[in-house]
């Protein structure tokens, strides 16, 4: 029983000096890999809206069952479902941005958000 409460203690001073929290996900950084480049030598399109779509995340001691790329795809998902395309119709300019709400170092929520144009081409 000894060595047990003898473990007990070692693990939880080790435990103590551990940090659950990585800061270096707190950076700022672009996630938008591919870019479409469209020249228009008409004028044949008008933009008709904006779609917007959010994801959350709580991590708690820095763990979570969902990853930041899962997470920026839902919220793409999740913008192309509000969008309700129709006919000639697509979305253009995508921006994913994310924020970082702290509550404590040992819990936050990370939100995807992701807006685009919605454009509609004349016939």
């Amino acid at each position: 029983m000894k060595k047990f409460l003898t473990i007990c203690a070692f693990v939880a001073v080790a435990l103590s000096f551990t940090s659950c929290v990585g800061f270096s996900s707190l950076t700022a950084t672009n996630h938008n890999l591919t870019q479409t480049q469209v020249v228009l030598s008409e004028n044949n399109f008008q933009v008709v809206g904006q779609a917007h779509g959010d994801a959350t995340a709580t991590y708690i001691c820095g763990f979570c069952a969902v990853s930041k790329k899962t997470l920026r795809n839902n919220a793409i998902n999740e913008m192309t479902k509000n969008a309700n395309l129709v006919g000639a119709q697509t979305l253009t300019n995508v921006t994913v941005s994310s924020s970082i709400h702290m509550i404590t170092p040992l819990y936050m929520q990370i939100t995807y958000s992701a807006t685009a144009n919605i454009v509609e081409f004349n016939k």
